[in-house]
């Protein structure tokens, strides 16, 4: 009989995009909550009634951007609650300390209701940034923000890197030539410190007033590959050319946070090109971000690879319940 509160303040889902992390997702705690929830409840002899997703997907957050970003469908929504979509404006910053904020405010309260709180998605900065606590770095200023983002759309993102390097040659190296976020937000801290933003790097071990268990999905790379095609190819036929028009006629520019996402700042770099050379690109983009994800995945502290099988994440779960 059920009488303990839940092991885990979070179970954390993480994979490279097109991996299948809401497939399975749905397949346990949607489609198959009937059967899999006694299941867990049993495991753990908790008060487990329900599961709901907290999206670590920094794109999702974007009303307006669905096709591209592969949000969950309506009825999926129906079935499985998710969290942390459609709360922002395309040219809104969504910062992971914002994240981390929401995400821990959601875990509380779905915990204390008997629902088991999973943040999944790929954005693997924000999912650190969860699992290992903030590093203390100098509150976001809207002033120095909005400077940085006026001499992004003057100079480019090439002058913010070459001052950036000046500083912090390790960290402007690290950071990818197209994540623009990670980029002005180096660029924020140093100007709000004067220090470099190596001073302040993410930390590595799970936050002591939480337990986490963090579990990733992993595919083979030739598998992954083709999902990867599959999805871009459901995507343009699905209409995303005419979501990013539709975007465009609202007012909103490749300056803007979320159209620097993979599947919106091709249709603004290519502008004018064959459609066909635009869904190529992002493709290639894509698999490029995949891999820069497990890259950065393989860091998360306790992490345990799964096949994207029930089966294999509810052994997974198995391993909390050895522990309680």
């Amino acid at each position: 009989m059920a009488t303990n509160s839940l092991p885990v303040d979070a179970i954390i889902l993480v994979g490279p995009t097109a991996s299948g992390k809401t497939h399975l997702l749905d397949t346990i705690f949607g489609e198959g909550a009937d059967s899999w929830i006694p299941r867990l409840r049993s495991l753990w002899h908790a008060d487990l009634y329900s599961a709901q997703v907290i999206s670590a997907d920094s794109m999702q957050a974007y009303r307006f951007m669905n096709i591209g970003t592969a949000k969950p469908s309506q009825d999926l929504l129906k079935r499985l609650p998710h969290h942390l979509i459609d709360i922002k404006n395309p040219n809104e910053q969504y910062t992971a300390g914002e994240f981390v904020e929401r995400a821990d405010t959601l875990c509380s309260l779905l915990k204390a209701q008997g629902i088991l709180p999973i943040v999944s998605g790929g954005t693997g900065y924000y999912l650190m940034n969860f699992i290992c606590g903030l590093p203390s770095s100098p509150p976001s200023s809207r002033a120095i923000r909005a400077q940085v983002a006026k001499d992004l759309e003057i100079f480019g993102a090439q002058a913010l890197r070459e001052e950036l390097a000046k500083t912090d040659p390790k960290t402007a190296a690290r950071i990818h030539e197209r994540d623009i976020y990670r980029l002005t937000r180096a660029v924020e801290i140093l100007r709000a410190s004067g220090k470099p933003p190596s001073l302040f790097a993410p930390l590595k071990t799970i936050r002591s007033d939480r337990h986490f268990l963090v579990i990733g999905m992993t595919r083979s790379r030739e598998e992954l590959h083709t999902r990867i095609h599959e999805r871009v190819e459901a995507m343009m036929m699905e209409g995303l050319a005419s979501e990013n028009e539709k975007l465009k006629n609202l007012g909103y520019n490749f300056n803007d946070p979320g159209l620097r996402a993979i599947g919106y700042r091709e249709f603004f770099e290519l502008e004018g090109e064959p459609i066909e050379r635009i869904a190529n690109a992002i493709e290639l983009h894509t698999r490029q971000y995949a891999k820069r994800q497990m890259t950065f995945f393989r860091a998360l502290p306790g992490l345990i690879w799964i096949e994207p099988y029930p089966e294999d994440f509810f052994r997974a779960l198995k391993e909390i319940g050895l522990r309680r």
